[in-house]
């Protein structure tokens, strides 16, 4: 019983200390612009979950869909062993032929709708094998070609958005608006829209494959000991094809989330100045990349960034606040990975010096 306890302590010791900093830089900026503890967490809470209606707790929802949908994508590459960190290109992929099939494609709204959604995941999907061919077949490692990808993603995106796919008469480099009948419907007297249903059955389905399934299991192995696997002869080329077309798909079901039922158009940065996929692999990394833990850690991300908002308008803290709190548990989680790959390096050399 001793033990069980002590351990659970050197897990939870940790967390306590980060928390202690994020408080520690939370005072500091009070003191810094002269506010109050009790304004700052009124307007924290208030920014979070408040609002009349509800409002500010539909905006955090809102955005902790989107920041969970890019996490659910991170979590099935990397638990293969795939560091895929090209979400971004992925999604403003999806965004980008979303908004274009949306306002294109004649018939009724729920068809133009379907398909969108369709086309934005089969798009966002090729975009990552595309970055998984690179690895496989001309040796790029996968956490190059997946960044270096994101960059063509954007420049294409903004070259279509700002020329020959542009709304003119909105001064703004962004298409046009896709056709009301083809949005996302929202909730009864709410402006949160239905996305979430979609994310959470993304969310439902990554937990089944990554538990309940041959592949999801076979992934598994294949990021805990891909030497093993590739020796067991496990098929580890299809794994990493299919593997990085679902982590794809996913992010493009994000993109076309945001288009549909977010923004109703495509504009330029829209996808990326949010910052939804990186958010999203941190989200996946502070919860050691547990399935079910990653809807919990989306939402903690999303409140953090509608609260910083609220302690801004409430009690003039900055709402940059909610970015030094990130970049702050950013390196809280750096620093464990980096204990952790010591400490395995450290059991590896002492085997070796054993044998």
């Amino acid at each position: 019983m001793m033990a069980t306890d002590t351990g659970f302590a050197a897990r939870l010791g940790p967390w306590v200390a980060v928390i202690a900093w994020l408080f520690a830089i939370l005072l500091v900026l009070m003191i810094a612009v002269g506010a109050s503890l009790d304004q700052a967490v009124s307007g924290f809470f208030n920014g979070a979950f408040g609002g009349r209606n509800s409002a500010y707790l539909m905006t955090t929802i809102g955005r902790s869909a989107l920041i969970i949908g890019m996490a659910l994508a991170v979590l099935i590459s990397f638990r293969a062993g795939l560091y895929n960190i090209g979400g971004e290109g992925q999604l403003v992929v999806g965004g980008i032929v979303a908004a274009l099939v949306g306002i294109y494609l004649p018939g009724p709204g729920p068809m133009v709708l379907a398909v969108g959604i369709l086309a934005a995941m089969a798009a966002a999907s090729l975009w990552a094998v595309l970055a998984g061919a690179l690895q496989v077949y001309l040796g790029v490692p996968l956490l190059i070609g997946s960044l270096l990808l994101n960059y063509p993603a954007r420049y294409i995106s903004s070259y279509l958005v700002g020329h020959p796919f542009r709304d003119v008469a909105a001064g703004l480099p962004q298409t046009h608006m896709v056709p009301q009948g083809a949005w996302i419907p929202n909730f009864p007297g709410t402006r949160l829209d239905m996305g979430i249903i979609l994310v959470l059955l993304a969310a439902v389905f990554t937990i089944v494959y990554a538990y309940r399934t041959v592949p999801g299991y076979r992934t598994r192995m294949n990021g805990l000991a891909p030497d093993f696997a590739r020796a067991s002869g496990l098929p580890v080329k299809r794994l990493v094809f299919q593997t990085l077309a679902m982590s794809g798909a996913i992010a493009g079901l994000v993109g076309a989330i945001a288009v549909f039922g977010v923004h109703y158009r495509f504009s330029d940065g829209m996808l990326v100045q949010p910052l939804y996929a990186w958010t999203g692999i941190i989200a996946v990394l502070m919860v050691g990349m547990v399935p079910w833990a990653v809807p919990l850690s989306g939402f903690f991300f999303a409140a953090v960034q509608t609260g910083a908002a609220g302690m801004e308008r409430t009690a003039g803290i900055p709402k940059e606040i909610g970015l030094i709190m990130q970049a702050a548990i950013i390196l809280f989680v750096a620093s464990r990975l980096a204990v952790v790959n010591l400490a395995g390096s450290a059991r590896g050399e002492g085997n070796d010096d054993r044998a």
